[in-house]
């Protein structure tokens, strides 16, 4: 296992901490999100007022924001039709199969589209085998839904590997 591979390009404290301004600066078109535990916890589909905020400053800067979750289409559909997202279902993370279907569906390139998630395992690699920027934030709560459970222990040991060769790494809480 290559550790590069796991390591995030950027690390926020949560997705709502990523400003427009920054991401333009960063010749960034589009934020591509996980959906669960990262744009809401897993177990409230209603999200928050800060959600809601960033979603907000996000269109009226043109930024697109697209959800890229493993999820079913129904799980997803449901929990972003009141937020007015476009979504890929079925991502295959840690496959880049959704980021390269979400890219191609709605005309972004690599180098103007972040991935953003909560887990090393199958957001960030996902980004890195796609070729698009990374950014990985705190879990929105600290409990996962059973099938995540076994990725955050394998996350662990990746943390350890990472933190031995690297240091220490550091949340920021803007971009």
């Amino acid at each position: 296992m290559k550790i590069d591979n796991y390591k995030p390009d950027y690390m926020i404290e949560a997705v709502y901490q990523l400003d427009a301004e920054s991401l333009k600066k960063l010749g960034i078109k589009a934020v591509m999100v996980d959906l669960d535990n990262t744009l809401i916890a897993w177990n409230n589909p209603d999200g928050t007022p800060e959600l809601l905020d960033w979603l907000k400053e996000m269109r009226e800067n043109e930024v697109k924001v697209i959800v890229v979750s493993n999820n079913k289409q129904a799980r997803v559909a449901r929990a972003v039709e009141k937020f007015g997202v476009d979504y890929i279902w079925r991502a295959m993370k840690p496959f880049a199969f959704g980021i390269n279907k979400a890219l191609k569906q709605f005309g972004e390139k690599p180098e103007e589209v972040v991935m953003v998630g909560d887990q090393l395992m199958t957001d960030i690699r996902a980004a890195h085998r796609a070729g698009v920027k990374s950014i990985l934030v705190q879990p929105l709560v600290s409990s996962d839904a059973w099938n995540t459970q076994f990725n955050r222990w394998r996350e662990r040991r990746t943390w350890k590997k990472i933190i031995a060769r690297d240091g220490q790494p550091v949340w920021k809480t803007k971009l």
